[in-house]
């Protein structure tokens, strides 16, 4: 294993900001994990694992410590009946991997196409977008327990999903190194078609009756669009995509809060049920309303100009200047509706 000193993190991230690793690490194999963990551990040094770069913002001091970039691959299934078990290591391109699953005619991540990163984040994250997350297709997690000093095999249950949320990136920050996930779908299944917009997309100039007849690649293709539309899809050379993804999670909020907001807005917001008595509003709505427009900048960091969720470097923005946006973004909205948004992406070295 090659560990190498003051490497700059800023170009392994999406958004492209942030200062050095004081050291970093490549983990190609399980024992590469193992062996990292212990480097760190006799050095008393903090281990930060980086996968994608896709939803993490690195502070401009850098992180002091091991930054373990894993790099494991591996892609088998197992038949099991009418379904399939999707055996993928962690540091497989997310995208890369979705594709391959609709190419073997197998239904449960087609609403996630398009989203950066790797295999080992989508856990930790619980990612989800247009009406589907990992949540629902996840029959294990693979991982290396920095406590205990040994591998795992987590159920779903073990793995404490809900909202962007996991045990991984909540009570068990930073104890886990994901090495593989394995995903159970449905093959020959039919694609997940809920999410209004997603829906709208499909729909045009059919009958809902036809939606039956709707392929899994159609509806990832339908959403690369959508994403693409919103700066959500990594184009090069597109400034809307020098971003997290999306900044803020959507707030769950009871029905009454919800209506409170009807009336301080003066219109009803949109939203989405949430379990019982609660329901999801767009962080994106709450921000619009309380004055923050797509392409709204702060020195060099900026709104999007296509989606008010994105935070953007519009070139040379620093870590500082990005987080100062989302701060004052966060304290309107909280201002204008008593709601304080949660940040989506990890901070690292702050």
């Amino acid at each position: 294993m090659n560990i190498r000193e003051n490497i700059s993190l800023a170009g392994m991230t999406t958004l492209g900001v942030g200062g050095d690793a004081r050291y970093l690490a490549e983990a190609a194999t399980d024992d590469d994990v193992v062996a990292a963990a212990a480097w760190a551990r006799e050095r008393g040094l903090p281990l930060f694992v980086l996968g994608g770069g896709s939803n993490l913002l690195v502070a401009d001091e850098g992180f002091d410590g091991l930054v373990v970039q894993v790099g494991l691959r591996g892609f088998d299934v197992v038949e099991d009946g009418d379904e399939a078990i999707v055996k993928v290591a962690a540091g497989e391109d997310w995208e890369h991997c979705m594709q391959r699953t609709i190419e073997l005619n197998c239904a449960g991540m087609e609403c996630l196409a398009g989203i950066p990163g790797t295999v080992g984040g989508t856990p930790v994250q619980n990612v989800g977008a247009y009406g589907q997350e990992v949540a629902t297709s996840i029959a294990c997690v693979r991982a290396y327990d920095l406590v205990e000093r040994k591998f795992e095999e987590l159920t779903p249950q073990e793995c404490g999903f809900a909202y962007r949320r996991s045990r991984f990136n909540t009570a068990d920050r930073g104890r886990f190194v994901v090495t593989r996930v394995d995903y159970r779908l449905k093959r020959g299944g039919a694609p997940t078609v809920r999410y209004a917009e997603l829906k709208e997309a499909i729909l045009k100039g059919r009958d809902e009756a036809e939606l039956a007849a709707v392929r899994l690649a159609e509806v990832a293709e339908t959403v690369r669009e959508l994403r693409r539309a919103k700066g959500m899809l990594l184009v090069e050379g597109d400034a809307d995509c020098r971003s997290a993804g999306s900044f803020f999670k959507n707030p769950v909020v009871s029905e009454e809060r919800a209506r409170q907001i009807a009336e301080v807005s003066g219109k009803l917001p949109p939203s989405f049920p949430a379990g019982r008595g609660q329901v999801k509003i767009p962080a994106a709505w709450l921000i619009e309303q309380a004055g923050f427009h797509k392409g709204f900048q702060m020195g060099a960091a900026g709104i999007s100009s296509r989606h008010t969720l994105a935070l953007t470097n519009r070139g040379g923005a620093t870590a500082n200047e990005i987080l100062a946006l989302a701060e004052r973004i966060a304290a309107g909205v909280d201002a204008r509706f008593g709601i304080e948004l949660e940040l989506e992406p990890v901070l690292v070295g702050f």
